[in-house]
């Protein structure tokens, strides 16, 4: 058996092992014996021992699943820069210049550069700028294909695109039933799902990972050729793009093997890349200020079809903001029938000189999203509305950072009332099962609910709501009923009632103060609302993750008096969670720490990270000036954060050190 063989096999064996595992404890059901398991399971062991590979997913190595308060920052060894691009196939042919080249996929996804030491996965970190990224290590280890342990021991980093399928998407999309909630494309699910701040969920979403680039594999001779690293990774049990070698003469014919291939193709791509296979001249070719030399990216000519604007579709949302949609002829682009684009905002309506019935051409972005190229009539004759659609409310056009918005100025807009509540019932708010944007537009039409403290009043409409159609005695049980049923199941709303202050916060709808900044801002006030609403713009923007953005936004917010009395409205229907805290009394109050490495006293460095806290300390993802000690069992290690710490003359503590010194009083 070679070793693809033998990859496919412990495929295969994953695969029905957590099935049987499945079936057994979450289903009570038993589709293998336990003699059959345990065969089953030891072949897995041996091929992994055989093979030096233990792939995502395999019972012989569980991941556990982590939450973070905030993803941290970090720099690339190597800068990551963008490839320079041309849609000309003969161009490409120019470029090799008599020289082999590796064309592969060009992936749509989010750029992911993998670090191993000693065989196992240290580091995972997002490209980000090109210079800095957001390390997601924990959710790497949950995505569906990379290798947890390989058989090379010594310093591995490499570069490959997470990617969710379209299949994958398609079916995340069906289990959504309010049509206006489903994700957009792909790649802004997978952007979303790799930066999770707790990993349960990118373990859901399927994300995979394929290897595109070889950064560094310390003692291995590649004897110069870049195909030799990619045999190199798929040796190691890392999904490799697929690549095909080129020169001057084939490499049109292979663009069209690819161009048919993407029409069912079930991985989005955007393109293809093309690479010089020997790696010493593509490098002695330097690189300019954007685009380094020894990679050059072909996009697909996109396919352009013309027809006519039908009417605009203002659509309102739940921040007042009324975005633009064309509705058009219906045209068939890459293969689906299309008939609506979205014009972003009012400038790019502007700048389009759009009217009804002009000739306009659109094509598909990347092949997935409509978009209007060009205006070949220029009538300029559209007006902007001056009254919401939704509500009849007064409209404005604000001036926001570069672009031009149209907004609906009328505070109770139902649009918005129907998004912000949407919003205020999600699962990282007050989390309502049931509660979807269906029924609450059916609530609030009636006139139910008037603001967010009117949901736990529900039970004032209950024989109006029984005999609404799609609801009943079981319905109305499930998600308002206040008492407890007689199994003790208590209801969506009143489950709802036991909550976080940062979930409240988060719930209220603040521009842009997320789950993540909301746990910031209550962690420094210790869970105090009141406090919280004494803050000046200048305290809250000092807070690690705010910023005078985001405070200004906080401020204004409760500075409005009916902002103000609604969210004191809903904070007296709620029985906020007392965390625990410390107060200025805290022994580690004002000291700040990095935890690094595996631990051995505690599960997991959030169990650290809590203890830490408990006692007024921070901890944070990087070492800085501020940093009071780096914690690490192996302080001889060259990791980049215990190069940092030595840089700045930071103290590298083990876990027993800081235990010992911090922790034993």
């Amino acid at each position: 058996m070679n070793y693809q063989d033998k990859k496919e096999r412990m495929r295969e064996l994953i695969d029905k092992l957590n099935e049987a595992s499945k079936a057994y404890y979450a289903q009570d059901r038993e589709i293998i014996s336990n003699f059959e398991y345990d065969a089953l399971y030891d072949e897995l062991q041996e091929l992994e021992k055989d093979t030096g590979v233990v792939l995502a997913g395999s019972p012989t190595m569980r991941v556990g699943f982590e939450a973070v308060e905030e993803l941290p920052k970090e720099r690339h060894e190597r800068p990551m820069l963008s490839l320079d691009k041309t849609k000309d196939r003969e161009a490409l042919a120019e470029w090799l210049d008599g020289k082999e080249g590796l064309l592969s996929w060009k992936l749509d996804g989010l750029t992911i550069v993998l670090t191993y030491r000693d065989g196992r996965l240290e580091k995972a970190v997002t490209r980000g700028n090109g210079e800095i990224g957001e390390v997601i290590t924990g959710n790497a280890r949950v995505f569906k294909n990379i290798p947890l342990q390989i058989s090379y021991t010594g310093e591995l980093i490499l570069r490959g695109e997470a990617v969710i399928t379209y299949s994958d998407f398609e079916r995340m999309n069906e289990e959504i039933e309010d049509v206006s909630a489903r994700y957009k494309n792909p790649r802004n699910l997978c952007s979303g799902s790799v930066r999770q701040l707790d990993n349960r969920i990118a373990a859901g979403r399927n994300i995979r990972f394929y290897a595109f680039g070889l950064v560094k594999a310390e003692g291995v001779d590649f004897e110069n050729s870049m195909e030799k690293e990619f045999v190199f990774l798929a040796k190691q049990g890392f999904d490799v793009v697929e690549y095909h070698k080129v020169t001057s003469e084939t490499i049109v014919e292979t663009i069209e093997y690819f161009e048919k291939k993407i029409e069912d193709y079930d991985i989005p791509s955007d393109g293809l890349v093309l690479t010089y296979e020997d790696i010493a001249y593509g490098e002695s070719l330097g690189r300019t200020s954007k685009f380094p030399r020894n990679s050059i990216a072909f996009k697909w000519q996109d396919e352009i079809r013309e027809t006519e604007l039908l009417e605009i579709e203002w659509s309102p949302s739940r921040t007042g903001l009324i975005n633009p949609v064309a509705i058009f002829e219906p045209v068939e682009l890459e293969g689906t029938t299309v008939s609506r684009a979205s014009v972003h905002n009012i400038s790019v309506l502007r700048g389009l000189k759009l009217g009804l019935g002009d000739r306009i051409t659109v094509y598909k972005a990347n092949m997935i999203i409509p978009q209007i190229a060009e205006n070949l009539t220029g009538s300029d004759m559209l007006e902007i509305p001056k009254h919401c659609p939704a509500c009849g409310g007064e409209t404005e056009v604000r001036q926001v950072a570069d672009a031009a918005s149209l907004y609906c100025t009328n505070p109770d807009c139902a649009a918005k009332k129907i998004k912000s509540f949407a919003h205020l019932v999600s699962r990282d708010a007050l989390n309502i099962d049931g509660l979807s944007e269906a029924t609450l537009e059916k609530f609030i039409g009636k006139g139910f609910i008037h603001e967010a403290a009117d949901i736990f009043h529900l039970d004032r409409y209950k024989e109006e709501i029984v005999e609404m159609e799609g609801f009943g005695e079981k319905s109305y049980r499930n998600l308002i009923e206040k008492e407890p049923a007689e199994d003790g199941k208590v209801s969506s709303i009143e489950t709802a009632r036991h909550t976080t202050l940062p979930r409240f916060l988060y719930a209220l709808g603040i521009s842009g103060i997320g789950l993540a900044n909301a746990k910031m801002i209550c962690r420094e006030f210790g869970d105090d609302f009141e406090k919280m609403l004494l803050a000046d713009a200048e305290r809250l923007s000092e807070i690690d993750g705010v910023g005078e953005v985001l405070a200004g936004a906080f401020v204004s917010y409760f500075q409005d008096e009916e902002n103000l009395r609604r969210a004191r409205a809903l904070y007296t229907e709620l029985e906020i969670e007392k965390r625990e805290q410390t107060g200025e009394g805290g022994s580690l109050t004002g000291k700040s720490f990095v935890i690094t490495g595996s631990l051995t006293r505690y599960e997991n460095r959030n169990a650290m990270k809590e203890v830490i806290e408990a006692r007024g300390g921070k901890v944070t993802g990087s070492v800085t000036k501020k940093t009071v000690c780096l914690i690490n069992n192996d302080i001889a290690s060259n990791s980049s954060k215990n190069k940092k710490a030595r840089e700045l003359g930071i103290l590298i503590m083990t876990e027993e050190d800081f235990i010992s010194q911090y922790l034993s009083e």
